[in-house]
């Protein structure tokens, strides 16, 4: 543990130096001025003032108030510009007795200060409760820092689950997410069902957060198998609303879903079979222009212990693209729901293909107002046309 001792007047010095060897704190620095207690901190090195650099090796600076060159107050507002600095705890030895002083010396930054003469008992006392500060403050640092390694490492996971693009004759997908947090509430998720058919999910858990995200992950641990077990929009949604309410949560305070749409393309007989929970409508851009909304036709899954869950059909001829998305695009824009889809559907047309660097900047767009961030998620299908099979 180490101490900085920085005063002008040697005899000061001493004294506090003297008073410190005798109750056990031997590791001590002197300084006398504020400019040379700067550059022992490293204040003037070549360092971003908001970079989180290395733990300082000092754990209290006990600081002269009226000092030549740089007073006391001065240098401390300087240590509340270094991220790495800030945290050090300052205690201000001053002959003052003005209030004000000493209220602009603790709005400044320091965490106390003691008057001259100096009382041995006051001192040791006050440093003492400044050090359990330090203490108390660097564990938290260090727990926030290990949580926020955990999230990222949850994150990668998390980002590992997502289906990775497909690019066959007739069917190409692709999607954009862009999490509003470290761990997301989105997932979606496709799956090859052979002879040219394929499954696919988007689903947008309510809330945000780790609850969210773990939630989010039960499902994405259950999909593959309901998926290629019941295949049926119907009985997907159906068996994923009865795997939802197994995680009976006792005395929640707010009751959890998700809203999903979830499609079964079949390119071979060029029809979709879809199942739209809650979700915002689908948007399905056909050869000539016309543009079908895949919409509601059931509430969210977990709502309830049962829903019905109408499987919806379209059919389409030759080329066409058809964008699934989370309302976190949608509302990041101003207007009600109707203009803001009628925006988005604008935004998504034309060419079939997946226009993905046009897309990232939509949906890596600056937000206005902040509050509305959401996690925001695209899943573009192309489908090519080809001949009908019979």
């Amino acid at each position: 543990m180490k101490i900085l001792i920085v005063d002008d007047n040697p005899t000061n010095i001493i004294i506090i130096r003297e008073i410190l060897k005798k109750e056990g704190y031997r590791n001590t620095e002197s300084m006398n001025s504020a400019g040379e207690m700067l550059e022992r901190l490293g204040y003037y090195d070549d360092v971003s003032p908001s970079s989180p650099a290395s733990k300082s090796d000092v754990d209290l600076i006990l600081l002269d108030m009226m000092m030549p060159e740089m007073d006391g107050i001065s240098a401390c507002r300087l240590l509340q510009q270094r991220e790495r600095m800030k945290d050090i705890p300052v205690i201000m030895v001053t002959a003052v007795g003005d209030s004000k002083k000493l209220a602009e010396a603790l709005d400044a930054g320091a965490v106390d200060y003691v008057t001259k003469p100096i009382n041995k008992v006051e001192l040791m006392a006050r440093i003492r409760s400044a050090l359990r500060l330090k203490q108390e403050k660097d564990w938290h640092k260090e727990r926030d820092q290990r949580i926020q390694e955990e999230l990222k490492l949850a994150a990668l996971i998390q980002n590992a689950v997502l289906s990775l693009p497909i690019s066959d004759p007739l069917f190409k997908i692709d999607a954009l997410y862009k999490p509003s947090f470290e761990l997301a509430g989105d997932l979606y998720s496709w799956y090859s069902l052979g002879e040219g058919r394929y499954g696919v999910i988007l689903l947008d858990m309510m809330g945000h957060g780790i609850s969210s995200s773990l939630f989010c992950m039960f499902i994405a641990s259950v999909l593959k198998d309901t998926v290629s077990t019941y295949v049926e929009p119907e009985k997907v949604i159906q068996e994923l609303n009865r795997r939802f309410n197994m995680l009976y949560i006792d005395n929640q305070l707010v009751q959890y879903y998700f809203t999903a749409i979830y499609l079964v393309i079949d390119t071979r007989y060029k029809k979709i079979d879809y199942v739209n929970a809650g979700h915002p409508p689908g948007l399905f851009y056909k050869e000539n222009g016309e543009v079908v909304k895949l919409g509601t036709v059931c509430p969210p899954v977990g709502l309830f212990d049962k829903i019905e869950a109408p499987t919806q059909t379209i059919t389409y001829e030759g080329k066409g693209h058809l964008v699934l998305y989370t309302d976190g695009l949608t509302e990041s824009v101003d207007g009600a729901q109707e203009e803001q889809l009628d925006w988005l559907e604008r935004q998504l047309a034309g060419d079939h293909a997946f226009p993905k660097e046009n897309m990232r900047e939509l949906m890596f767009a600056e937000e206005q107002p902040q509050d509305r961030e959401d996690d925001k998620c695209m899943v573009w299908i192309t489908l090519e046309g080809g001949n009908e099979q019979g």
